[in-house]
């Protein structure tokens, strides 16, 4: 194979489905030793896969971790980890569904302006960690992380002091008001598959676009591969980290939007939970491509949507949960083991290269 991109492309792509047989056959052995059939297990699991039901709620469960993990993606090319996600997407989610219930506007324009606030709240919230690593170097890892509960406890507070609505037929159900029908993000399929499925991949379409055939994405790449060459082609690498703060938490104040506009239409504590944080094993397991991600995103919602079917057959639907956890283990594992082999495979390349041209 004479092309070294198409190349190292394929070595990724089959680091990653390598770690999903691993978690597979692992996953399996945990079976048995509870006493379960895994051969069962997996004709259960896989055999939903074609039902209708399913592949639509596995698009629809895909769709915020599309999202979330786009979000953690471009924080990766920048060679940032933004851990803050769910704190993000919790202030938009607070954000969007108080400032939406508040204004009145036709249809259009009522969904597009819930979008521009919850992508603000999500941008300002990430841009204090973006502030302090460029200003007083702190950690983002650190700095994402203390926010995260900072942001949950603050919006749970400000719910329950000043926005919950309860309501008076379901007295357990604690709400913000209610968004007006005009802010409604309509479903592809009735209940099933929300609109946002669209959003999620168009949003993936421009991630690729901006990151990989832009300028920007190209001065992106550089500060996050080496700071020091790309300060000395005249990009501010510090400018570029809060750029891309911004970015990556504009993104993430649209991952609860699906739940949001398209099926609860008010906030409530436990929407869209852990789905912040469960784009970055979406995001590891894709190795950061919008291509990559959209198929992790699709693995991980199928786990999750086929799960009920285990419990039909006296199967611990956990088993999804643990298999998620051990791919994303695995996927870690694999591609340093096979990023190690594969620098070694260049650098004896490059050496019987050179050592040809002496000779010569």
């Amino acid at each position: 194979m004479k092309n070294p991109r198409l190349q190292r492309a394929m070595v990724t792509a089959a680091s990653s489905v390598l770690a999903v047989f691993v978690a597979l056959a692992i996953s399996a052995i945990i079976l048995l030793i509870t006493g379960k059939d895994p051969v069962k297990a997996y004709s259960t699991l896989f055999g939903a896969a074609g039902e209708s039901r399913v592949l639509q709620g596995m698009a629809n469960r895909a769709t915020p971790l599309m999202i979330s993990a786009a979000a953690v993606a471009i924080g990766f090319k920048m060679n940032l980890f933004n851990i803050g996600v769910e704190g993000q997407m919790r202030v938009a989610l607070l954000t969007t569904a108080v400032v939406g219930a508040a204004v009145d506007l036709p249809p259009v324009l009522h969904v597009a302006f819930c979008l521009v606030v919850a992508m603000t709240a999500g941008a300002l919230w990430a841009g204090i960690a973006g502030w302090l690593k460029v200003k007083r170097n702190v950690n983002e890892v650190i700095s994402t992380i203390m926010l995260n509960f900072i942001a949950l406890s603050l919006v749970a507070w400000a719910f329950d002091d000043f926005f919950r609505v309860e309501s008076p037929t379901e007295s357990l159900l604690v709400k913000t008001k209610e968004l007006p029908t005009s802010a409604w993000f309509p479903d592809l399929v009735d209940r099933r598959l929300n609109g946002m499925f669209i959003v999620a991949i168009l949003l993936l379409i421009l991630f690729w676009v901006v990151v990989w055939k832009t300028k920007f994405g190209f001065r992106l790449r550089a500060s996050g591969g080496n700071s020091g060459a790309a300060r000395a082609t005249g990009v501010n690498p510090k400018k570029m980290i809060l750029i891309s703060m911004l970015l990556s938490g504009a993104i993430a104040g649209l991952v609860g939007m699906r739940a949001l506009l398209g099926d609860v239409h008010a906030y409530q504590n436990n929407l869209a939970e852990q789905q912040g944080f469960n784009g970055i094993a979406v995001a590891l397991l894709g190795r950061n491509h919008p291509l990559g991600i959209f198929f992790s995103a699709l693995l991980f919602g199928f786990l999750g949507e086929a799960s009920g079917k285990l419990q039909l057959e006296d199967i611990p639907k956990e088993i999804t949960t643990i298999m998620s956890g051990i791919i994303v283990l695995a996927v870690v594992i694999i591609n340093e083991a096979v990023k190690r082999w594969d620098n070694r495979r260049i650098q004896r390349k490059a050496t019987a290269e050179i050592e040809a041209e002496v000779k010569s």
